[in-house]
């Protein structure tokens, strides 16, 4: 299993783009949630905008999936979590897994210590 490369402390992925350091693919993914409060879906969780946010509305693991329409090779993965402002909705843990299908999806990564910011 390889090891991704990490973003330096403080790297903005806006700039990262900017820059042509990183390409944004998101866009080219279909993506879907285990569920969400009406307003708190997808759109929401994809518009950039830091005042806006994911909600989940059921029973865990709360799950967002990303396919995309054909094999893609993703090198780094950037996620926004604000514990100070939403603790109870802050993550405690993420699994980062990949596969084919929804059915041979192995995890590749396993984040425990996310509220302090950095990635166990």
């Amino acid at each position: 299993m390889a090891t991704p490369s990490k973003t330096p402390p403080g790297s903005d992925p806006k700039q990262l783009e900017r820059t042509g350091t990183v390409r944004e693919i998101g866009s080219q993914a279909v993506w879907s949630l285990s569920s969400c409060k009406p307003g708190f879906g997808v759109d929401q969780l994809r518009d950039d905008n830091l005042e806006t946010y994911w909600q989940s509305d059921g029973s865990q693991p709360h799950l967002v999936n990303i396919q995309f329409r054909r094999k893609t090779t993703v090198k780094m993965l950037c996620m926004y979590a604000d514990y100070k402002s939403d603790e109870s909705y802050t993550p405690s843990k993420i699994s980062v897994r990949v596969g084919n299908n929804f059915h041979n999806l192995q995890e590749i990564r396993l984040g425990h210590d996310l509220i302090s910011g950095r990635w166990n």
